[in-house]
């Protein structure tokens, strides 16, 4: 499973990344979580508002910091 925070890096950006990476050693899956901060490949992903998260290509989440019961289900559907 390929997982990527989309964000400049800043706190809430962070925190999402802590949360999915948490999340998943708790369920204990095998995925990588990359954090990308250059602005032109977030903008591939058609995010103007961050943090994102894009889940094998996929975005699932824009603009918040999404909590751990959110994450569960992305990461188990």
């Amino acid at each position: 499973m390929d997982i990527k925070v989309l964000g400049p890096g800043c706190k809430k950006c962070k925190a999402t990344k802590e949360a999915v990476q948490q999340v998943i050693d708790e369920l204990g899956l095998d995925a990588h979580v990359d954090e990308v901060t250059d602005m032109s490949e977030i903008m591939k992903y058609n995010v103007l508002t961050t943090p994102g998260v894009v889940i094998d290509g996929k975005v699932v989440s824009k603009g918040k910091v999404p909590d751990k019961k959110e994450i569960r289900k992305w990461l188990s559907s």
